[in-house]
């Protein structure tokens, strides 16, 4: 009887159990959808370039980015597999296409310097965010059909540096810790190189022209980024002039007479979809010409092509970390023995993009080749 009993009892209390568990998860369950949906509705506020006070989803997932520069500096943060509407096809930029694949399945949704926009697109790509230059006059219409714009700059080593931060602070954590690691392994290049180029004699110094193309022939001014970093790596920028990609005569370059020519790249296009590429990739385009042969870098055969990775290394991106180490072991080989840019490079791509660069793919970005296959 009293087994009986006691049998009863467990029974009892079992039942008790299952209903209560039962309806406690239920309403766990609940308490977990009502977070969640709470969760997708959370916004934050960050403060764009421009100083204007931007609303932006708690959680960014999807990025559209009208700044081609800035699609590298995204990849830097480690989001470049996030971008879901871009200003640059896999011809223009093939490297960022290697290292961050799923952009293959991005929209071109910009022309090439996002003067013109497929709204209609964009829109279909839902981004959480849309990053866009300072000076890009389209940011008001993407903010009035709801899609939040964030602007940024880059004018020199301490703004790259703002605009890396900033990048992280909008994707979130994981973004944040990585931009941080990018700005403090910027800083401490910087801060290696100058302070041994700092010791340099100014007579000693190479007097170094950066030509932006040959067709038309431009050049970067001595407040442009590129030149920036011609200083920094233990060169004299010849141009006396301000500005990226300024038009110059032969004359001109002839009266500057540069010690060393760093032939970059810039990237033009008409309309939506319309990208080219005007690339400097053989320096015997000048070596060959008579009309360069007056020319002091030409005749000493001191006339080099531009790395070219997933941007261009010299123009407005995170790889200017790699550009001032390639100049100032350019420039000074004998002070930078210990620059293995090979290895560096690898390092980089490794370190910041999570992509293991082969030796051979880092020779052929040094060279300014595109990927081999």
């Amino acid at each position: 009887m009293r087994n009986r009993k006691i049998s009863l009892l467990s029974v009892l209390i079992t039942i008790s159990l299952m209903i209560c568990f039962s309806t406690g998860c239920a309403g766990k369950a609940a308490d977990v959808q009502t977070e969640t949906k709470s969760d997708a509705g959370k916004t934050r506020t960050v403060t764009d370039s421009l100083g204007n006070q931007v609303q932006i989803p708690e959680k960014i997932k999807r990025i559209a980015d009208a700044w081609g520069a800035h699609n590298e500096v995204v990849a830097a943060v480690g989001a470049g597999n996030e971008i879901v509407a871009t200003t640059l096809t896999q011809d223009v930029r093939p490297w960022l296409y290697k290292v961050a694949p799923n952009l293959k399945n991005a929209n071109t949704s910009f022309s090439v310097d996002a003067s013109e926009i497929n709204f209609e697109e964009l829109i279909k790509t839902k981004p959480d965010v849309l990053f866009m230059n300072a000076n890009e006059q389209n940011a008001k219409k993407a903010h009035d059909v709801g899609i939040p714009v964030v602007q940024l700059k880059i004018t020199d080593f301490n703004s790259l540096e703002k605009c890396v931060s900033l990048t992280g602070e909008v994707l979130g954590d994981e973004a944040k810790k990585n931009a941080d690691k990018y700005n403090a392994y910027l800083e401490e290049k910087m801060k290696m190189i100058s302070g041994r180029t700092a010791k340099i004699p100014k007579e000693q110094k190479p007097k170094v022209l950066h030509i932006a193309s040959l067709s038309p022939l431009t050049i970067d001014g001595k407040d442009a980024l590129p030149c920036l970093g011609i200083e920094v790596a233990g060169g004299i920028n010849v141009a006396d002039i301000s500005g990226n990609s300024k038009t110059v005569s032969m004359e001109q370059i002839l009266q500057w007479n540069p010690d060393v020519i760093i032939l970059g790249r810039i990237l033009s296009g008409n309309g939506l979809n319309n990208t080219a590429q005007i690339s400097n990739t053989d320096a015997d385009a000048i070596l060959k010409d008579p009309d360069w042969q007056k020319i002091k870098a030409v005749r000493d055969k001191k006339v080099y092509s531009n790395p070219d990775g997933a941007f261009t290394w010299d123009r407005y991106s995170a790889e200017e970390a790699l550009q001032i180490q390639w100049l100032a072991k350019l420039f000074n080989p004998d002070l930078f023995q210990d620059i293995d840019m090979v290895k560096e490079t690898r390092y980089f791509f490794k370190t910041f993009m999570n992509y293991d660069l082969s030796e051979d793919e880092a020779n052929r970005m040094l060279a300014g080749q595109p990927p081999a296959h």
